[in-house]
C-alpha cells in the first residue's frame, strides 16, 4: 500500500472517529456543576415574594411591583392615601424604627434645649453589643443632642433616657407611647419600650407604622433630625469625647441616590430581620414607605422601587381647583352666587387644604364624592366633609366651609342626587332666595296700600259731593223759609 493510499485510510478512520464521537455527546449531554442550596434566609425571602399584594387585587388599580419584604406599604401623607399593600395589617416586629415615635413624643413633650440625664437604669438595661453611641451613666447632654444620638446613631441608651427624661420612667414612657399610638389610629401596635429590642409583646404593622411616619414628617425638627447623614458630637460638660455618627440609611448617607428623601429610620433584630421607613417628596407630593421583615440589602432596593411605582403612577391634585360638580340634590339648599352686597365671593366654598390623589389612568369626575355633615373631625366653620372615592377606594377628603374670603367656589344645584340628607342640627339661608321673597311681599303690600288708598279717595270724593248738594239744598230752603217768613210780616204790618 502506497503512501497516498495509507493517509486516505488514515483520515478516514480519524473522521469516523470524530464522528462516533460527536453522535456520543450529542447522546449524553454534558452536566452542569449542581447550584449551591439557597440558604434559609433566601428560602424565607423566596416565600415572601409569592405573597399576595392587595392593590393588586384590585382591577382599577396600577399594578405594583413583587417584593420580598413580608409587610410593606406606600402611602401618601397628606391625604393617606394607600398607594401599596401587602400584609399592612399584620403584626410585626418594628425593630428600631420604634425610635420614631419616641422621639415625636419627645418634641411634643420637651424643649430643645432642656438637659437630658443619663441614669444607670438607662445605661445598663441596653446590651453593650447593641447600637449606642457610648454614653455613661452619670452623663448628660441636650434633648437636640439626643434626638440626633437616636436618629443618626441609633443609640439605645439615649432612647431609654429621653423616655426617662420625658415620663420619668420607661415604662410610663411606654403607657405615653401605646396612647399616643392610639391617638394617630393604631389598631394594630404594642409598645414595651422605647428602642425597639425584641420584646414578643412589642410589635406593629406597616400600616401603623406608616401613620406613626407621617406624624413624624410633619414636624420640621424631626424631618431635618431624621435626613441627617452624620452629625458630629463635640465635648461639653456633661460628656467629654469628640465623635462621629453615621446614618446606616444608605438612602440618606449617600450610598444610594434618590431625589427628594426627606428622611426615614432602619431598624434590625434577629426575629424582626431588616425594617426600614423612608419619606420622599417629589412634584409637591410626600410618600410615605414602610418595609418590614427584609434581608439586606433588598430594603433598601424594595423602597426605590416602591417609590419609582408611586411616583410613575401617581399625581396628587387640589380638590378646590377640580371639583365643578354638582352633588346636592336642591339648588337652594347652598347658595353659591353673588353675595347681597353684589360680591363674587361664595358663602360656601371647597377648602383650599384638600386633596386627592389620583391613578394616572382617572381623571377627576371619575371620583365619586360622599358628604358627611356630622364627621368627627369637623371644626368650626366647617360645614360638611367630603370624602371622594375612586371605585371603591378612598383617595382624598376636603371640607365645606363657611367663608366669603375663599375664592374656589363649591357649585351645588340639582343636577345630582345628594349622598345624605340635610343634617338636622344645622340650618342653611339662601340669601338670594330669603331677599327675594321679602322684596315679593313689600311689592304685594305697597300695591294693597296704593289700591286701598284710591278706593277710599273715591268713596271720600263722593261723599264729600253728596254733602255739598245737601249743603246747598239746605241753604236754599233756609233761604226761602226766609223769604216767606218775611213776606208773611209784611202781610201782618198791611193788615194792621
Amino acid at each position: 500500500m502506497n503512501f497516498q493510499k495509507k493517509r486516505k485510510l488514515f483520515t478516514c478512520i480519524c473522521a469516523v472517529i470524530l464522528s462516533v464521537s460527536v453522535l456520543i455527546q450529542a447522546s449524553f449531554p454534558v452536566l452542569a456543576a449542581p447550584e449551591e442550596p439557597l440558604s434559609e434566609a433566601q428560602q424565607a425571602a423566596q416565600k415572601r415574594l409569592l405573597l399576595p399584594i392587595q392593590t393588586n387585587e384590585l382591577s382599577y388599580w396600577p399594578k405594583g411591583p413583587a417584593i420580598t419584604a413580608e409587610s410593606a406599604i406606600l402611602m401618601e401623607a397628606d391625604t393617606g392615601t394607600i398607594l401599596y399593600a401587602k400584609n399592612i395589617h399584620e403584626k410585626l416586629y418594628p425593630a428600631s424604627t420604634t425610635k420614631m415615635l419616641t422621639c415625636l413624643i419627645a418634641v411634643e413633650q420637651c424643649a430643645l434645649n432642656e438637659t437630658v440625664n443619663f441614669s444607670y437604669e438607662a445605661v445598663s438595661a441596653v446590651p453593650t453589643d447593641g447600637s449606642n453611641m457610648g454614653m455613661d451613666a452619670g452623663e448628660y447632654i441636650s434633648m437636640e443632642e439626643c434626638l440626633y444620638g437616636i436618629m443618626v446613631a441609633s443609640a439605645n441608651e439615649v432612647a431609654n433616657a429621653v423616655a426617662e427624661h420625658a415620663a420619668g420612667s420607661l415604662d410610663g414612657f411606654a403607657e405615653m407611647m401605646n396612647q399616643r399610638a392610639a391617638e394617630l389610629g393604631c389598631q394594630n401596635t404594642h409598645f414595651v419600650n422605647a428602642n425597639g429590642l425584641h420584646a414578643d409583646d412589642h410589635y406593629t404593622s406597616a400600616y401603623d407604622l406608616a401613620l406613626i411616619a407621617r406624624a413624624y414628617f410633619q414636624n420640621d425638627v424631626l424631618r431635618r433630625i431624621g435626613n441627617t447623614a452624620s452629625y458630629h458630637f463635640t465635648p461639653s460638660a456633661g460628656q467629654s469625647e469628640d465623635f462621629y455618627k453615621t446614618n446606616k440609611h444608605k438612602l440618606i448617607n449617600g450610598e444610594l441616590s434618590y431625589e427628594g428623601i426627606i428622611g426615614g429610620k432602619t431598624g434590625y433584630t434577629d426575629p424582626a430581620r431588616q425594617t426600614l421607613v423612608t419619606g420622599c417628596e417629589q412634584a409637591g407630593m410626600r410618600l410615605i414607605c414602610v418595609v418590614m421583615k427584609e434581608e439586606s440589602p433588598a430594603q433598601f432596593e424594595d423602597t426605590v422601587t416602591l417609590f419609582d411605582y408611586g411616583y410613575q403612577n401617581f399625581t396628587k391634585a387640589n380638590i378646590a381647583d377640580n371639583d365643578s360638580r354638582h352633588i346636592i340634590n336642591n339648588s337652594n339648599f347652598f347658595y353659591t352666587g353673588n353675595d347681597i352686597f353684589g360680591d363674587s365671593s361664595p358663602i360656601l366654598s371647597i377648602a383650599s387644604d384638600g386633596y386627592v390623589v389620583l391613578p394616572n389612568m382617572s381623571t377627576f369626575e371619575d371620583l365619586t364624592p360622599e358628604i358627611d355633615y356630622e364627621a368627627a373631625d369637623l371644626q368650626k366653620n366647617e360645614v360638611a366633609k367630603i370624602d371622594y372615592y375612586y371605585h371603591d377606594t378612598l383617595i382624598g377628603s376636603g371640607k365645606i366651609v363657611f367663608s366669603s374670603q375663599n375664592t374656589h367656589t363649591y357649585d351645588f344645584s340639582s343636577d345630582d342626587e345628594p349622598v345624605t340628607g340635610r343634617p338636622d342640627n344645622v340650618i342653611f339661608i339662601n340669601i338670594k332666595m330669603l331677599l327675594l321673597i321679602i322684596s315679593s311681599i313689600a311689592a304685594v303690600t305697597i300695591l294693597v296700600l296704593i289700591l286701598h288708598s284710591v278706593f277710599y279717595n273715591r268713596q271720600d270724593f263722593r261723599h264729600g259731593r253728596q254733602r255739598k248738594k245737601q249743603y246747598r239744598r239746605d241753604q236754599r230752603l233756609k233761604r226761602k223759609e226766609r223769604r216767606l217768613a218775611k213776606r208773611s210780616r209784611r202781610r201782618r204790618r198791611r193788615r194792621r
